[in-house]
């Protein structure tokens, strides 16, 4: 890391970045990875071992940091809680066409209807 944390702060941080998930890619001369969590938070290593390793130092740093600013840092993905948000714009009649499919379909909002088409048309 650039700079030192306080020693209760960077423990924290370690065990937090310890919980996220890492997204490897080998590239011609190593591997790249990245937090899931934290996606603009990333490095590389010559190795899948030395990658994962710079990631999480990566990720500790990061969270480290969020911590000291009083942020909160996100949850980890396996804790299945929904985080990100995506905003589409729409015409008012597209909007009202969604939501009169969500109803007739019974889901509990336009948003869950959505979602959940998107979702299942990424499995075809």
């Amino acid at each position: 890391m650039d700079r030192p944390f306080e020693p209760d702060v960077l423990d924290k941080a370690q065990r937090i970045a310890r919980q996220y998930q890492i997204v490897l890619e080998q590239q011609d001369d190593g591997w790249y990875g990245r937090g899931l969590e934290l996606p603009h938070v990333m490095a590389d290593g010559p190795t899948v071992a030395e990658c994962v390793e710079n990631v999480r130092e990566a990720l500790t740093g990061a969270v480290a940091l969020m911590l000291e600013e009083g942020r909160t840092p996100p949850a980890p993905a396996r804790t299945g809680k929904r985080i990100c948000q995506l905003n589409v714009r729409l015409l008012a009649e597209e909007r009202a066409r969604l939501e009169a499919v969500a109803t007739r379909l019974g889901f509990s909002s336009m948003a869950e209807f959505v979602r959940t088409a998107a979702l299942e048309a990424t499995n075809h």
